[in-house]
């Protein structure tokens, strides 16, 4: 199944599937809304049993795409997890998942604006594979993860270098400003995608190639990421668990290049559709 939602940003959403015919059919009837909550209350086994013939197609046009599933709980991020961009970066790769968080008000849709603070001077960005958690995970086997799973999504882990690097401190600090973390436009279950961890991703800059690379150059995969995480933490539904970035950084070019305002960012990944954002100033202290 493929889902996603249209609606405002803290008005009400429409929770809609994607048809065989790429039509948005209306579930609302069936599941108010893919929240944490319903996913923990068996929406997706609902949604699996539905006559999507029988619910009403809705038009994207003029609506704003909101992310795939409400406002997680937690959003975790894996660093360093593509042997290639740890080259990049000029880092050893990590013997075992580098785990750091960002604020989940970063969390915003898949076309909405990139925030830049006056503060900022290293904005760079990092398309991503969204791992979203199905169902409550504590201490589970690597065999036993993608059962704890409740789809895979595109994300845009966007990050100030400065701020990250070179302020002290954890990464968190460079991760967790507003609109950092644009997600969708679908969430798209796991029977869907023949092989996760061979899917082509890119990213461009203002129509220009930046990053083009593979899940299958991940250090940690999926089933690994979840076990591992699950040692350490409780995952619960809704979580979103972003998975590490390709080359093509902007810190990692030579000479560096990073984003300002009126810059257009467009992604993808296979099967997970793509997005677009423009960085707009946004006044005051960040």
């Amino acid at each position: 199944m493929k889902l996603t939602r249209f609606g405002d940003r803290y008005g009400n959403k429409t929770p809609c599937l994607v048809d065989e015919d790429g039509k948005f059919r209306d579930v609302s009837s069936v599941v108010p809304d893919f929240k944490p909550e319903t996913l923990a209350d068996g929406a997706l086994a609902r949604l699996a049993s539905a006559d999507l013939s029988s619910l009403p197609e809705i038009s994207a046009e003029g609506r704003r795409i909101a992310p795939p599933v409400a406002q997680p709980r937690n959003i975790w991020c894996i660093g360093l997890n593509y042997s290639d961009h740890a080259a990049e970066a000029g880092m050893e790769v990590p013997a075992e998942p580098i785990l750091f968080n960002k604020s989940s008000a970063t969390y915003c849709g898949p076309e909405d604006d990139i925030l830049y603070s006056p503060q900022m001077t290293k904005l760079d960005w990092e398309v991503e594979l969204g791992i979203v958690i199905g169902k409550r995970t504590l201490g589970i086997s690597r065999d036993a993860a993608l059962d704890h799973i409740a789809g895979f999504t595109l994300v845009n882990d966007v990050s100030e270098r400065a701020w990250q690097l070179e302020r002290g401190g954890q990464w968190v600090k460079g991760k967790s400003y507003p609109n950092f973390c644009p997600t969708g436009p679908m969430l798209v279950t796991p029977d869907e995608i023949a092989d996760v961890q061979d899917l082509g991703m890119w990213l461009d800059v203002n129509d220009r190639r930046m990053q083009t690379g593979s899940t299958s150059k991940m250090i940690f995969d999926v089933a690994t990421i979840v076990s591992y995480m699950s040692e350490f933490c409780q995952l619960e539904p809704g979580d979103l668990i972003c998975t590490g970035t390709p080359p093509g950084v902007g810190s990692g070019m030579k000479p560096p290049v990073f984003l300002t305002p009126g810059d257009v960012v467009t992604l993808g990944i296979d099967g997970l559709g793509t997005q677009r954002q423009t960085v707009v100033e946004r006044g005051g202290t960040a």
